[in-house]
């Protein structure tokens, strides 16, 4: 099952508000918005990438909670980016700072910014390419490092703001940058 992409820009161009209500009256399907307004429907992870999701948010939770250095989010938070899409990457994090100085009301909706740092998984159902688009809007839209983890081919992209992407194959670990400082990722289970 793939994701399903509708245009309904001839008929409705939703709000922000309603974009967000929606969402609440059918929290049972994954919605995304991007920034040409057209809704994406996204199918549940299968077994794999759902496991491999979980180790990832719990390898940076863990870090988070002993450097207290911002927040992390999971899946179903959504991010309202500058550009007007709303998506909701697989791992998130947002530095301390710019979390705090959000109001309770932008804390508890769609949060009103771009994350500092994201992870995005490839399922089996996810299209390659729309993946890289939608770190490449990340990046634009002020993310400061993201990894594009591709199971199948055992490779895992790294996206950094005006910079070429970097390809590597078969990493063992990644490395947070000066973006989480000190994070060291271990990917042994998702390659296992």
């Amino acid at each position: 099952m793939t994701a399903l992409t509708l245009n309904l820009n001839s008929i409705i161009k939703l709000t922000r508000e309603q974009f967000y209500q929606l969402c609440e009256e059918n929290s049972d399907l994954k919605l995304e918005r991007n920034a040409q307004g057209e809704l994406i429907i996204m199918p549940p992870t299968g077994g794999e990438t759902g496991r491999s999701n979980v180790n990832l948010i719990l390898q940076v939770g863990l870090w988070n909670e002993k450097n207290h250095g911002g927040e992390v989010f999971d899946s179903s938070t959504g991010f309202t980016l500058p550009n007007g899409a709303d998506r909701s990457p697989d791992v998130s994090w947002v530095e301390k700072s710019r979390w705090d100085a959000l109001t309770k009301e932008q804390k508890e909706k769609f949060i009103p910014l771009c994350p500092d740092f994201v992870i995005e998984i490839l399922s089996p159902n996810d299209s390659l390419k729309k993946t890289q688009n939608k770190m490449q809007e990340y990046m634009e839209n002020g993310c400061r490092l993201g990894w594009l983890i591709n199971r199948k081919k055992q490779e895992v992209e790294i996206y950094r703001p005006k910079q070429d992407v970097e390809v590597l194959k078969l990493p063992q670990t990644l490395s947070g940058e000066d973006v989480l400082p000190g994070f060291i990722l271990n990917l042994q289970k998702i390659w296992g």
